[in-house]
This record gives structure tokens, sequence and C-alpha cells, in this order.
């Protein structure tokens, strides 16, 4: 007969990966390196990563849950970060390498100093709607990490032929409540967004990813041999006086790629569990909606404003007053020391203005 203590020994802990170090630059102007998107109200409820917290802890406990940021955001996310998170587990990127890395950082941190888990990856800026539903499917995506050595990916039905997301085409047999992924496609065009969502075999990426510790560095070995050998040698100094001179050492070296290209497309090892429970990726300006009801006239308005003969807007006021006339399918973002003016079907296009004044070293509309 098993006891108690045997019981709990036997448990396969679950730890819960917030990926924070993004600089969000399609909300610029209110958007910075050091205050990006995951650190705004934007809903007007809370912080963004705060919120991602509290969405994942009626499941994951608190002192399990890791962020990785950058190091420019530490202090600031250490500062507005929810109780209960340990200081230790808020880890900093001292340059952003892009996904693969900072999740097989976070998958090492977990391996080394904590023992094999499920790890759950989470991004720190999404919308969710159905709370109840997504615990349920998270539930699941769990149960299918621990019975099955698998990738498990959660992907959401499509509810428009969105060009803003990444697809994958799943089979239609199932093993327990999960559908292998046959290929990811990165963002398609109109016509081919609007082929997948009739198909009714193409999901939304949601960006979510629940799998072993252990069993995504093995594919790290197999897939990323340079960044696994890259974490292999940071892995053997975690919890020394030497770990932080060995991050800056190799960290800015590991080559950078997304998980989706450097793992998840390479592997048959990935399966995806379906989801409806009201995901939005909040992105960009003219995903506002998500958060904010429209007026009777198809606007988005944010602070102290008057519009007339306005419509299909979004207008963002932090200070100072706005008044607009006449004018549709505009974004509108006033902050202290810019102010953003653009058409609805420019939202995506917000990054480059970002990178215009890297290039010509505006930084004070940066940072």
């Amino acid at each position: 007969m098993t006891t108690t203590k045997e019981a709990e020994e036997n448990r396969v802990k679950c730890y819960g990966v917030i990926l924070a170090g993004g600089g969000g630059t399609r909300f610029w102007p209110l958007s910075r390196q050091t205050k990006p998107k995951q650190l705004l109200n934007l809903s007007g409820q809370g912080l963004m990563i705060n919120e991602t917290i509290e969405r994942i802890a009626g499941i994951i406990e608190k002192e399990n849950i890791f962020i990785v940021t950058n190091e420019k955001q530490i202090d600031k996310m250490r500062s507005l970060v929810e109780d209960g998170i340990k200081e230790d587990h808020i880890l900093a990127e001292p340059a952003a390498r892009n996904t693969a890395a900072c999740i097989g950082y976070a998958a090492f941190e977990i391996l080394k100093k904590h023992g094999d888990g499920i790890m759950c990856i989470f991004p720190s800026d999404h919308f969710i709607k159905d709370q109840e539903g997504f615990e349920a499917i998270l539930k699941d995506a769990i149960e299918a990490a621990k019975e099955e050595d698998k990738l498990v990916t959660i992907g959401i039905m499509p509810t428009i032929p969105s060009t803003a997301y990444g697809y994958m085409n799943f089979a239609n047999e199932t093993t327990g409540k999960t559908h292998e992924v046959i290929e990811f496609v990165e963002k398609p065009g109109y016509e081919t967004a609007q082929k997948y969502m009739k198909s009714g075999q193409y999901a939304w990426n949601s960006g979510m990813f629940i799998w072993k510790a252990s069993t995504i560095l093995e594919n790290f070995k197999r897939f990323l041999p340079k960044i696994y050998d890259s974490l292999f040698a940071i892995s053997e100094v975690m919890g020394t006086k030497r770990e932080q001179e060995v991050i800056h050492e190799i960290y800015p070296t590991i080559p950078s790629i997304s998980i989706d290209y450097g793992v998840m497309e390479r592997s048959n090892d990935v399966v995806v569990i379906i989801g409806d429970f009201g995901w939005n990726d909040v992105g960009s300006w003219d995903t506002l909606g998500v958060l904010y009801d429209m007026d009777e006239d198809g606007n988005i308005i944010k602070g102290d404003q008057i519009n007339l003969k306005t419509k299909n807007c979004i207008s963002y006021s932090e200070d100072r007053f706005i008044a607009t006339i006449g004018v549709e399918d505009l974004i509108i973002v006033e902050t202290p020391d810019a102010v953003l003016v653009c058409r609805k079907d420019c939202a995506q296009d917000v990054k480059y203005v970002v990178d215009k004044l890297k290039e010509q070293k505006e930084w004070e509309y940066l940072l």
C-alpha cells in the first residue's frame, strides 16, 4: 500500500514559466524597453503579468511559478509582480535571444535546482475570457504531458481568418484528448487563412506549451545542440557564486531562434489540445477591442476625449485631452512625450517606428 509520503514523492510537480522579456514594440509609444507591454495596465484591471500569474495560480502554486525577463526590466519586474512569486524565480536574460534560449534556460533552472517536472509555458500578455474553460484545458494538457512523453501545445480554433497568428494543421484522429500536429504554418495571407478556417483542421498557435523539463531538453540536444551546450555550461555553475558571471559570458553568444522554428516545427512528437476559452493575443493596438467595449460608432475610447463624427477608431489618452472630428479607422495614442497616429490596418507596422528610432539613436523615446 502506498503511503501518503510515497504518493507525495511520486507526484510530478508542475511549474509555470511566464515569458516576459519582450519589448512590446507594437504597443509603442505606451510600451517602452524599461516598461514593456507586460508591465502595463491595458485592461484597467491590473498589470498584464499579474493577470497571467492569477490566471494560472488556480492550477500551479505561485511558489512554483517562474518568470523569464530581460535584465533591463528585472528591477521593475520584481517591484511590480504579484506577491507570492519568489525573487529567485524571476530569471534575468543579459541579452534577448528569442524564446528557445529562455525556455531552455528555465528548463535547466528547474531540473538543476528542483528536479524534473511538468513545465507549462505561457506568454505574459494574453487575454482569456473563460477562466474555467482555460483551467480545464490546462489540466488536460498537463495530464497528456505526464502520460505521453510528448511536446504538448494548446491550439485555438480560429474565429476569424486572422493573418496575425501562426497556425497548426492537426490530424483528425485523437489519442485521448490530443491530436498529432502535422505541420506549423507561419502567418498566412488572408485567402489562405480563410481556407484554414473553413477546413476545421487548423488551429491558431497560442504559444502555450506543456512538457517535462527533461523532455524539452532532450529535444534541444537533438535539434539545437549549440544552444543546449551553451545552456548546459551555464547549468554547471547554477547555484554557485560564478552563476551570474558565466551567464553574462555565455548567454549573449547563444543563437537567437524561436522555440517554434528550433524545436516544434522539426519534432515528430508534437501534439495539440484544442481549446475554446475566449483567447486573444493582445499583440497590437488594433486588438484593444478584447479589453474594452466599443461605443455606438465602433470606437474604443480611453481617457478624456470628445469624438465627433468619428467612427471605428481606437483613441487612447494618458494625460492630455484628445478631440477628434470626422475621422475613421485610425489609431491615436497620446503619452507624455509622444503621439502615434496611424491607420488601423497599419497597426502591425508600429514596430517599424521603434526600429527607426533605434536607427536614429533617439533613446529618449524608447526607454
